[in-house]
């Protein structure tokens, strides 16, 4: 099986195939690219856009065709353009997963605009950070959103303000309806292959969000990557079988109907499955928010070939009450990424559904989309592992000291490739930190072994991972610490059967201070995301325990801790 995976990566790889690998120029740097890439997120769109009547978007009992969604981003690339947004110039989308965040994306890129993609869960005090950072020259939101914004909006008098989905008009707001009723073809630009595509903001180890900078030619290639690792798989596991005359040639199959779970403000959901969905032809269902039993409703309706979340969405669906009433059949893939898909789950998904294969992928923002992914039988045969690196990427284990460790040995994870972003936003030294000599430190524990399939052991960065959305404990404790009842407090991951992990927090109350979990909760709330509030709080009067250097002991403390006497 592996050998077969060995040839069949070799001859999709090699010359004059469409997934040639060759070495380029990127800003200074020689690094692996697919040679004949497209050069741009223009260019995907377009060869997109020609599938004309087939089914694209979906919301409800909404439908846009492809040939329907090609005239709205024509009339929004046309209505920017005419409002003195150009090429360079920043755009924010901030709204939850309706189908106009799809279109916006594809409008801007396409005249070399750059998406700003704001966190739908932010705070006030996070938004007025983040545009503060990016200063885009607009910024798109539904009704939810607005609302958050609005207090800030006399700071940024000089921001466009586009409502998506508003119930009624609202004075200093564009509605949608009115940008598309611009019309008009997609105007002619130049779009520069490394030029930011878009800044995603990822938590900050040092309390601040970091804006990642994605390039065109980074997101292109994360697409053509997704493509690759489910193309290499297929085809080799199809001549381990004997079987590989019988696969359909490239655009014959059949079509992809992808349900989108998770936020596309994160490169999981965006980068990941809309991209790759739209490349093809593909339709994509989305959902006004995750709930499992409506999941299932929508896999029967859309005959839903695909669904990539975060690994609880999966658990979710399999063991639902309801899941055997629905006709799952049309699934050929179940998993995610954003978080480590448990082993017990491989083997689970494969069992409960009739076709559907496990999969998953391991990524980072910073590196527009996947480092790593496997499915169906590999993943079986190894469900402990994140799979082989993709083509566009080296990678290597490295010591404390920055030396390469011997295959097999554990180290941390380092990448380099044409797909790694530019840098973080108004941030060099987190980038001088995160990217040397043009490696980037992934945070993240590994062993390689002889395949190349790469397993994550450990995390090394100070981090909480739950339910697919980074949380920096040096976030949280920032925000905790600005009470003035908290003498001590550090942060950390707990467990969760659920989530992965939940965040928890030990605090030391202030001699002569009185103070309650709620108290912490309710003062976090104006600071940081819902998500990222402790949900588990240990209250002390004696200090949090220390190493030589006073340092506190994270895991010592995590260990020592009883949840059932947590607030």
């Amino acid at each position: 099986m592996y050998q077969q995976l060995k040839e069949v990566w070799s001859e999709l790889t090699g010359p004059e195939s469409m997934f040639m690998i060759g070495d380029l120029n990127v800003r200074g740097e020689t690094l692996k690219t697919f040679s004949l890439a497209p050069n741009s997120l223009r260019d995907i769109w377009g060869m997109a856009s020609g599938y004309a009547d087939r089914e694209y978007l979906v919301y409800e009992d909404e439908i846009w065709t492809y040939a329907d969604a090609s005239r709205e981003v024509n009339a929004i690339a046309n209505w920017v353009l005419a409002n003195d947004i150009k090429t360079g110039d920043r755009v924010a989308l901030a709204m939850r997963n309706y189908p106009e965040w799809i279109l916006w994306y594809w409008a801007l890129v396409s005249i070399g605009v750059t998406v700003v993609g704001v966190n739908a869960w932010w705070v006030t005090d996070e938004l007025d950070f983040g545009l503060s950072d990016a200063e885009p020259k607009a910024i798109v939101v539904d009704k939810e959103r607005y609302d958050n914004i609005q207090p800030l909006l006399s700071k940024y008098s000089d921001m466009k303000v586009v409502g998506v989905r508003f119930d009624k008009a609202v004075a200093g707001v564009t509605p949608h309806e009115d940008v598309k009723a611009t019309g008009g073809d997609m105007p002619d630009v130049e779009i520069d292959p490394d030029s930011d595509a878009c800044i995603f903001y990822t938590s900050g180890t040092t309390g601040r969000p970091k804006g990642a900078q994605l390039t065109q030619r980074g997101c292109v290639l994360n697409i053509m990557n997704v493509a690759f690792m489910n193309l290499v798989v297929t085809k080799a596991l199809a001549r381990r079988d004997g079987t590989e005359d019988k696969l359909p040639a490239p655009g014959e199959g059949p079509v992809t109907v992808t349900l989108v779970t998770t936020p596309l403000f994160h490169v999981t959901a965006n980068n990941c499955v809309v991209q790759p969905t739209t490349l093809t032809g593909g339709k994509i269902v989305h959902m006004y928010k995750w709930d499992a039993g409506e999941a299932l409703k929508l896999i029967e309706q859309h005959k839903i070939t695909g669904i990539s979340g975060v690994p609880v969405m999966s658990r979710e669906i399999i063991s639902h009450p309801d899941f055997e009433k629905y006709d799952t059949s049309s699934m050929t893939a179940l998993g995610g990424g954003g978080a480590q898909l448990q082993p017990d789950l491989v083997g689970k998904i494969n069992d409960a559904m009739s076709n559907a294969k496990a999969a998953t992928g391991y990524g980072m923002t910073e590196t527009c989309g996947i480092i790593t992914a496997v499915s169906q039988d590999y993943f079986l045969d190894r469900p402990f592992s994140a799979g082989p690196v993709v083509p566009t990427l080296e990678a290597k284990c490295i010591d404390t000291e920055g030396n390469t460790v011997p295959q097999g040995e554990l180290g941390e994870l380092c990448v380099k490739g044409a797909n790694v972003i530019k840098g973080y936003l108004n941030r060099p030294e987190a980038t001088e930190e995160t990217i040397q000599n043009g490696w980037l430190r992934t945070g993240d524990i590994a062993r390689l072994d002889e395949d190349g399939f790469v397993f994550i052991v450990d995390r090394a960065k100070d981090m909480v991972l739950r339910g697919g959305e980074n949380v920096y404990c040096a976030e949280v404790e920032s925000a905790i610490f600005k009470h003035d009842a908290v003498a001590e407090c550090t942060v950390f991951g707990v467990l969760d059967d659920r989530l992965g992990e939940e965040v928890g927090a030990a605090i030391v109350v202030a001699p002569g201070k009185a103070l309650t979990a709620d108290d912490i909760r309710e003062h976090c709330s104006s600071l940081i995301s819902k998500f990222k509030i402790p949900r588990y709080i240990w209250l002390r009067t004696e200090p949090l325990p220390r190493n030589a250097s006073g340092k506190f002991v994270k895991r010592e403390l995590r260990d020592s801790l009883d949840t059932a006497d947590a607030s």
